[in-house]
């Protein structure tokens, strides 16, 4: 009789633990949603052909950037505008993320599919919708995978969210011709068909912090959840904070030192394979890599170029692969770094080869 009540008792603390995780799951979601990132990218597509970016790597500029600046002025500008202009997908994937903790803790082992593909098209039509960079999604994808659940539904989910986002696909078919939105489909597409063979699975296990057992009263048990969820938050604040740090570094003195806008730069096997190398590492805001793509395409940029960019700019970044490398290992993380230059090499070799569009 004792362990009967022991288990109910179990059973009705991760019933009211997944009921308010959840709660706040999707209450960050729809406000996230709401208030700010669908409203700011469907402004960006009514944009048009006037769209523009105020920095290399960010649509924001809060601190000014001028060439005359000295080069670690410029590098610490641009990555202060960086940040700047990451922060509402942060404000969101932060608590977004504790959340998912604290649900995968209350639910056990975390349900999965028995197939490679499930994982990946599960993943994939979870992340087109979310609305965040692959940096904005890496927090998320870090708790998720603290949480227990599958590698390969989690890494498909960060490819999916910015490269198949409903507006910023339709934004890429607005502004490029057809070949060159196509293929900026056609490359995230490729990656996940790829991804059970560049991510390994994990093991079916449960990987978060448990929460001990507490008493039957109302106010202990939310007085548990505040602490549970608080200490998720923190963990995943400190798991992400150095990451992001350096990606904002890294990824402005990349943009502030490689001469990434010269209009007469005649295109090359070597120039195109630095580009793809380039725009798989910088990390770039949501829709960012397709409005910087066109900026370059409408200033004379050689089309090979703008191509490649277009399309390694989104998956992937240095922020995303470092997080990916620290919890699945380095060589995931370069195998898949890897296999978006790689797609981003072909499609600057193939658009070499066609007529000027």
């Amino acid at each position: 009789m004792g362990t009967t009540r022991s288990a109910v008792s179990n059973v009705s603390r991760r019933s009211l633990e997944v009921s308010l995780a959840a709660l706040i799951a999707v209450s960050a979601l729809l406000i996230f949603w709401s208030q700010q990132r669908y409203p700011a990218l469907l402004k960006k597509l009514h944009a048009g052909t006037a769209i523009k970016v105020a920095g290399p790597i960010s649509f924001d500029a809060l601190l000014k950037v001028t060439p005359a600046m000295p080069v670690p002025t410029r590098v610490a500008r641009t990555s202060v505008n960086w940040l700047y202009t990451n922060r509402f997908g942060m404000y969101f994937a932060l608590p977004f993320g504790a959340a998912m903790m604290t649900l995968l803790a209350g639910v056990g082992v975390p349900r999965r599919f028995s197939s490679a593909a499930g994982n990946v098209l599960c993943g994939a039509v979870a992340g087109a919708p979310m609305g965040v960079c692959t940096n904005c999604a890496t927090p998320v994808a870090q708790s998720l995978l603290v949480g227990g659940a599958s590698t390969r539904l989690t890494v498909a989910g960060m490819i999916s969210s910015p490269s198949f986002n409903p507006v910023v696909v339709a934004m890429a078919f607005v502004l490029f011709p057809l070949p060159l939105a196509a293929m900026r489909v056609a490359v995230p597409a490729l990656l996940l068909i790829a991804l059970p063979f560049l991510v390994p699975e994990n093991q079916r296990v449960l990987k978060a912090i448990g929460v001990a057992v507490v008493p039957d009263s109302m106010g202990a048990r939310l007085i548990a959840f505040c602490k549970i969820y608080l200490r998720n938050l923190v963990r995943l604040t400190l798991l992400t904070l150095p990451w992001m740090l350096l990606a904002a570094v890294l990824g402005a003195l990349a943009a502030e030192t490689i001469p990434a806008y010269g209009t007469h730069v005649p295109v090359s096997v070597i120039g195109i394979v630095l580009v793809a190398i380039l725009g798989t590492l910088l990390p770039v805001p949501m829709a960012l890599d397709v409005a910087l793509a066109y900026v370059l395409y409408h200033a004379g940029v050689p089309v090979p170029y703008v191509a490649v960019l277009l399309c390694t700019l989104g998956p992937v970044s240095v922020y995303s692969l470092s997080a990916l490398g620290k919890e699945l290992g380095w060589q995931t993380s370069l195998r898949l770094g890897g296999a978006v230059a790689v797609l981003g090499c072909v499609v600057g070799f193939v658009m070499m080869r066609l007529p000027t569009l």
